[in-house]
């Protein structure tokens, strides 16, 4: 089971948490807030008006340098989006590992 009331996700978290929900059905989207993506991954540049259109229930989890802004800004995405699950990843792009890849 996926706890999705919490604020942060660890990028190990992360992938382990993506690849359960996605086998559910749940889409999972890595959602860039700096314009500077994480090789090796799929992620997608922060607009509101195109998030929206995601599926109901989708989750969100929000990156930027260090983790900390994206955290600070949780209730705001939340606002934003009620209908989908906003996480901030701790840590952030700075501490991304490429060898935790899938």
């Amino acid at each position: 089971m996926v706890d999705l009331t919490v604020d942060e996700w660890t990028q190990k978290e992360y992938l382990h948490n993506k690849q359960l929900l996605e086998a559910q059905g749940v889409k999972v989207v890595l959602v860039d807030t700096i314009l500077n993506s994480i090789e090796g991954t799929q992620t997608v540049t922060y607009s509101p008006p195109l998030l929206k259109q995601e599926p109901e229930g989708s989750v969100f989890v929000f990156y930027c340098d260090t983790g900390k802004s994206s955290r600070e800004r949780l209730a705001e995405f939340r606002a934003k989006f009620p209908g989908h699950v906003c996480i901030s990843l701790k840590g952030g792009r700075g501490y991304w590992r490429k060898y935790l890849q899938q």
